[in-house]
């Protein structure tokens, strides 16, 4: 006999190129890690990374569409390279901080933008914005070795260009964010860290077909449906 008294929850995976799967424990995010996209948002500084989370079945895996969400009017698209950790750990030195990486995906931090703009008023938190059901779609993760990928991050939308920057723009490097999260969670294997987005976040409405891609890293596509 179970000593569940509820059936748990399916352990949520994201497929590994070349085979296997990635069990996921949590996403973190961060906010505001490129300068053009800071300004943007109203901003213009380096202030420390500030993090937000999904939970683990925000996760749309490579293939599946993704659901238009209830009680917004304004949903957004923001482009990101997606860390994936083997190991974790607290306080983290960033010159270490890369020996937790066991991959990396592209992956898409969908933001029901209006019920943020109105959390941020009133000084609530985003979960409503941010975590909601297929709120992070991703692709495939590639495992990887060596320093982080530096390279080109777009995405389009029905074939027309909205975000297309280079992560090596990033205000804080892959390496540093691990480092940072760490000091404020200790990590563990099956964490997956959106690193931020680069300028260019628009809206997505029903029927719009997505498109996006990290050099060296992968794509990703689905239609909002």
């Amino acid at each position: 006999m179970s000593q569940f008294v509820v059936d748990p929850p399916v352990v949520v995976t994201v497929p590994v190129e070349g085979g296997g799967q990635f069990p996921v424990r949590r996403i973190l995010c961060v906010g505001r890690n490129y300068a053009a996209h800071r300004r943007e948002m109203g901003g213009d500084d380096r202030d420390p990374p500030f993090f937000f989370a999904k939970p683990a079945d925000a996760i749309v895996p490579p293939g599946r569409d993704v659901a238009y969400p209830p009680r917004t009017e304004n949903l957004h698209h923001e482009i990101e390279l997606v860390v994936a950790l083997k190991s974790g750990g607290k306080d983290v030195p960033v010159q270490k901080a890369l020996d937790l990486v066991f991959g990396y995906a592209v992956g898409v931090d969908m933001t029901r933008r209006d019920l943020q703009a109105a959390a941020r008023d009133k000084g609530q938190p985003w979960e409503a914005a941010k975590g909601f059901d297929a709120s992070a779609p991703i692709s495939a993760i590639k495992a990887w070795s060596g320093p982080a990928p530096q390279g080109r991050i777009a995405i389009s939308v029905n074939g027309e260009s909205r975000q297309d920057a280079v992560v090596a723009d990033m205000i804080w490097n892959t390496a540093e964010i691990i480092s940072e999260a760490s000091k404020l969670w200790t990590l563990a294997p099956g964490d997956l860290i959106y690193t931020g987005t680069p300028e260019g976040v628009g809206p997505l409405v029903r029927g719009d077909r997505v498109a996006g891609e990290v050099e060296g890293v992968g794509a990703l596509s689905f239609t909002v449906v």
